[in-house]
């Protein structure tokens, strides 16, 4: 673990295990420790907790983007020494991973994008209910807007359609440093990897786009979507983390480690 300064914001990089190296991203709200639960081990794996994140500082820019994140976690490959490695991530780490594939073409040599939320275009409507729960800790704080986003239509359709993106949107209020990441979460859900269908026909790369139903903010859709448009992706569908957590991540480490193994014999030259 160490720290990598940009512009004067202190951010938190994990630099673990050994062999073929990924830059493996988190999800908006995730850090560290999402990363350690949702990748398996047997790789090399480089983790930069994005601004806001984990232990990781606000810093002073504004607004927070995908370009911002994305060149972050680029300078965060850069010092590790990585001279190619495979990107992947999930949610907004996918997202991040994506943009790195199209703007790095020469550095990136696989993708694995799991449980992707947005596509090619920014503020997708699965965001909304993001964005809804930040202005609401904006315009009232953490804890008066809990009262009022429980009570809320959205509310009530997550509890019964997607339990699980509920309990998510809810942890927002908890944080400690709610009100200050609510910015992070207003401009993250109105912004977009900012890559096109047409950057994406060009990936001349294997990719795993990993989705699963039972979830309103990452939907299967937006998965297909990825996996159509990139010319070697291979589509998974695993079991719902809301329907059965254990055989989801069982599932999603077999798929990654598989399609690692894979990547590994084919671009073994390409490790370092």
């Amino acid at each position: 673990m160490g720290m990598l300064l940009r512009d004067g914001t202190s951010l938190h990089v994990t630099d673990t295990g050994d062999g073929l190296p990924v830059v493996f991203q988190h999800g908006l709200g995730g850090g560290e420790a999402q990363v350690a639960q949702t990748f398996p081990p047997g790789f090399r794996r480089i983790t930069l907790e994005c601004r806001g994140h984990g232990g990781s500082a606000l810093g002073e820019r504004r607004p927070f983007s995908f370009e911002m994140f994305a060149d972050d976690v680029f300078a965060a490959a850069h010092r590790a020494g990585l001279d190619r490695f495979v990107a992947g991530g999930v949610s907004m780490g996918a997202a991040i991973a994506l943009r790195l594939a199209c703007r790095h073409p020469t550095r990136v040599t696989g993708l694995i994008l799991v449980r992707p939320a947005w596509t090619f275009f920014p503020a997708p409507p699965n965001m909304e209910s993001i964005a809804e729960v930040a202005g609401l800790i904006l315009e009232y704080g953490p804890d008066k807007a809990r009262g009022v986003f429980t009570q809320s239509e959205t509310a009530t359709r997550l509890y019964r359609e997607a339990p699980d993106n509920l309990s998510s949107l809810l942890g927002y209020f908890d944080r400690p440093d709610a009100s200050a990441f609510a910015q992070v979460l207003a401009n993250i859900a109105a912004d977009g990897p900012g890559v096109s269908e047409r950057d994406a026909a060009a990936l001349g790369i294997p990719a795993l786009v990993v989705g699963n139903a039972i979830d309103a903010v990452h939907p299967l859709s937006s998965a297909y979507a990825i996996a159509a448009a990139i010319p070697d992706a291979t589509f998974a569908e695993i079991t719902p983390k809301a329907r059965d957590s254990a055989r989801h991540f069982s599932e999603l480490h077999e798929q990654i480690t598989s399609f690692l193994q894979t990547h590994s014999k084919v671009r073994s030259p390409l490790q370092s």
